[in-house]
């Protein structure tokens, strides 16, 4: 297919080219910045810029590049903190989840392109009663903190658009396997582990979760699937399970009472989570991963061998 990579400079989107390559596509991988069109053409893609939020630069972008396929995976992530208030953090990639999803759509549509896959994410979404994993049906948290209210009315406007359009929907779990937000909050003794540490956690290594985005390729929608690793897990079991993969003091330990004067109503997100079931992904995709549980994955994405920690 000829596939049009919207974010193909992200995290996700650097390691999708060369997969995408490698089952003899063509891609064209967007980015905002010119500066990043050396790598991406190094990776195998033929690069461009594009402003995801300029209607007439998306719409002149898909119609000059006629894709087969569309993966629209723009975020604003890199270098955010994440405090109190998500909303305030999330800002950008809200607009990007939200305008920017009806602009590529838009585009779509006008240039008879039926194959969308989009990003979205499973972790902190799903209601806060029941069993402690939910799959794709089941409901999503009705009563969000109220600071992070706009983040996931986004997430839902991706899920509900990119159907609506006969896409697919991918639901990511916290992405894991390269320098990001969750690494440095770990190291530094920033993410404790609060109460019982119960809030459960869906992770995925950035490579099966490529792995997983180029399957869906082959694929018609509409359709969300949970693309989360085989085990869910508390707070209290990955969190200090980092720390020790990267070689950093073991996590603090936070009284619920204490954490909340911190992080106020938004603490349920982290001790209420539910985890993602990643079954009918497995099943309907045909996807196998290369790392089951973040214990494996953890160790080969941060762990460095005693020699390299001695000469670092």
């Amino acid at each position: 297919m000829r596939v049009l990579l919207i974010g193909a400079s992200g995290a996700i989107g650097t390691r999708l080219v060369p997969r995408l390559r490698q089952r003899g596509h063509e891609v064209t991988g967007s980015s905002r910045s010119p500066g990043k069109a050396g790598r991406l053409r190094a990776l195998g893609a033929e690069p461009i810029v594009l402003d995801v939020l300029d209607a007439t630069a998306v719409r002149e972008a898909v119609a000059a590049t006629r894709p087969d396929a569309i993966i629209y995976q723009a975020t604003a992530l890199t270098g955010v903190g994440f405090g109190r208030n998500l909303d305030r953090s999330f800002a950008l990639t809200n607009r990007l989840r939200t305008e920017g999803t009806d602009t590529v759509l838009a585009a779509a549509r006008d240039a008879g392109v039926s194959r969308i896959i989009a990003q979205s994410f499973a972790p902190y979404r799903y209601a806060r009663e029941g069993g402690p994993v939910k799959a794709e049906d089941d409901p999503l948290d009705p009563a969000p903190p109220k600071k992070a209210r706009q983040s996931t009315a986004a997430m839902s406007h991706v899920d509900q658009a990119v159907t609506a359009a006969g896409g697919i929907v991918l639901r990511y779990g916290g992405f894991y396997g390269g320098p990001d937000a969750l690494v440095m909050a770990v190291r530094k003794r920033r993410l404790p582990v609060i109460g019982g540490g119960g809030g459960v956690m869906s992770f995925i290594h950035l490579d099966d979760a490529a792995a997983a985005t180029v399957l869906a390729l082959d694929h018609d929608g509409p359709a969300i699937y949970n693309i989360v690793d085989d085990e869910p897990a508390r707070a209290s079991e990955w969190t200090p399970a980092l720390a020790v993969a990267l070689g950093a003091k073991p996590p603090r330990h936070l009284p619920f009472w204490l954490a909340r004067i911190a992080a106020g109503e938004g603490l349920a997100m982290m001790t209420e989570a539910r985890g993602a079931s990643n079954d009918k992904a497995k099943k309907e995709l045909g996807w196998t991963l290369r790392y089951p549980s973040w214990r494996q994955g953890f160790t080969a994405a941060y762990s460095q061998p005693e020699s390299a920690k001695a000469a670092a």
